[in-house]
């Protein structure tokens, strides 16, 4: 298996993790050391890959980092009631460009999701997503993905890309394999208004941080219909992390993007998930734990994942019919899990790429507001880009 452009878990890692106690997950980790080299990858299901690469960074000055102490954190927690096998692949180095960086890491995670390994990516600033993205090409005709942001990184397609505009170079480039974009956690004054046009232009969803933070149930149906799941640790409130960190005094609570994490991990479609923009510091200790909490959510999420999607026999499923308007609404219910999801009726008979988007995953809520003759803004958004 290639994987040459990995660069082992630094020896001073190993070191920390050997004095850890024998439960910890370091201690039960699959790692590339410099000694034993890639492990085995058989039968694991979750591998983290770093990637050092920040030089599309809008803000970036030569600066190096490493992701050591996000790694002694995470060896040093304890895990659930797990019973999977997990992998710490090491590190993808910078590349002669950033080009290079990108082709390392879209080659990295297309290997791993060919053999059914979910990658959790640590970077590196976000532009990284497209790298991640790319990786998709030769496996979904068409990918959702979820950016858990304060920003839409939108940013202008025509210029060269930048961890500010990574999405609308996902947009615009061939292939085009972009279903569904959805920001989670946007906040208004970070984001220009012919940004927020756009988004709403292309019927692309928008959660902004106040409506997600008094409602955390709303992340669970997009992350539900997401393949990718694009984490920026600037959407996290300054007082949350480590001064480098600190970029807006509001933002996520810990709990808060901790929940977002499980969800990304209970989801049966997320097969990959990055946590990206990470800036070290001399007082570290907040922002490293922070994130192996974040991983270790993400974990605990997809050893809860249950099949729930397979509407096959009825004895499964409940099956709800609302007539709004003109317009009858088909809703389904999963007897296995009680979530919920509505029928996209005029993408059943149509021989596409869009055809197992049929389903669209939404929450009860949206159920009881079809009973009082409203359209479901989901719905609303998908038949519409699909109308075109």
């Amino acid at each position: 298996m290639n994987f040459n452009f990995l660069t082992p878990v630094p020896d001073t890692v190993l070191a920390h993790n050997e004095l850890l106690s024998q439960q910890t997950i370091g201690k039960k980790l699959r790692i590339h050391s410099k000694a034993k080299g890639i492990p085995d990858l058989d039968g694991v299901q979750i591998a983290l890959i770093g990637v050092l690469e920040n030089r599309n960074d809008l803000n970036y000055i030569g600066e190096e980092f490493s992701l050591n102490e996000i790694r002694k954190s995470f060896y040093s927690l304890f895990p659930g009631n797990w019973n999977i096998s997990i992998a710490d692949l090491g590190d993808i180095n910078k590349g002669e460009t950033v080009e290079d960086t990108y082709f390392a890491l879209k080659t990295a995670v297309s290997i791993l999701i060919s053999k059914n390994i979910i990658p959790v990516i640590l970077g590196g600033s976000q532009d990284l997503t497209y790298a991640n993205y790319r990786a998709y090409d030769t496996f979904a005709p068409m990918v959702n993905v979820v950016n858990v942001d304060s920003k839409f990184d939108l940013g202008d397609s025509s210029k060269p890309i930048k961890n500010s505009s990574f999405v609308g170079k996902i947009i615009v480039e061939k292939p085009y394999n972009l279903f569904n974009y959805s920001t989670i956690g946007y906040q208004t004054y970070f984001n220009s208004q012919e940004e927020i046009d756009l988004m709403e232009k292309l019927f692309f969803e928008a959660y902004r941080l106040g409506n997600v933070t008094s409602n955390i149930n709303l992340v669970e149906p997009v992350m539900r219909d997401a393949n990718i799941v694009s984490l920026d640790l600037s959407c996290i409130k300054s007082s949350e992390v480590s001064i480098k960190q600190q970029f807006s005094p509001n933002g996520f609570e810990g709990k808060e993007v901790c929940a977002i994490s499980r969800y990304a991990g209970i989801s049966n479609k997320v097969t990959s998930f990055g946590i990206y923009e990470y800036k070290p510091s001399k007082d570290d200790d907040a922002t490293s734990m922070l994130i192996a909490q974040i991983i270790w959510y993400f974990i605990e999420g997809f050893t809860c994942r249950i099949n729930d999607e397979d509407f096959t026999h009825e004895i499964d499923f409940q099956r709800f019919t609302v007539l709004v308007d003109d317009q009858e609404l088909i809703f389904y219910k999963s007897k296995k899990t009680g979530r919920w999801w509505i029928e996209i009726p005029f993408l059943l008979n149509v021989d596409n790429k869009l055809k197992k988007h049929t389903l669209l995953p939404c929450m009860h809520q949206d159920y009881k507001d079809a009973c009082e003759n409203k359209i479901p803004e989901r719905w609303y958004k998908a038949n519409r880009k699909n109308s075109f």
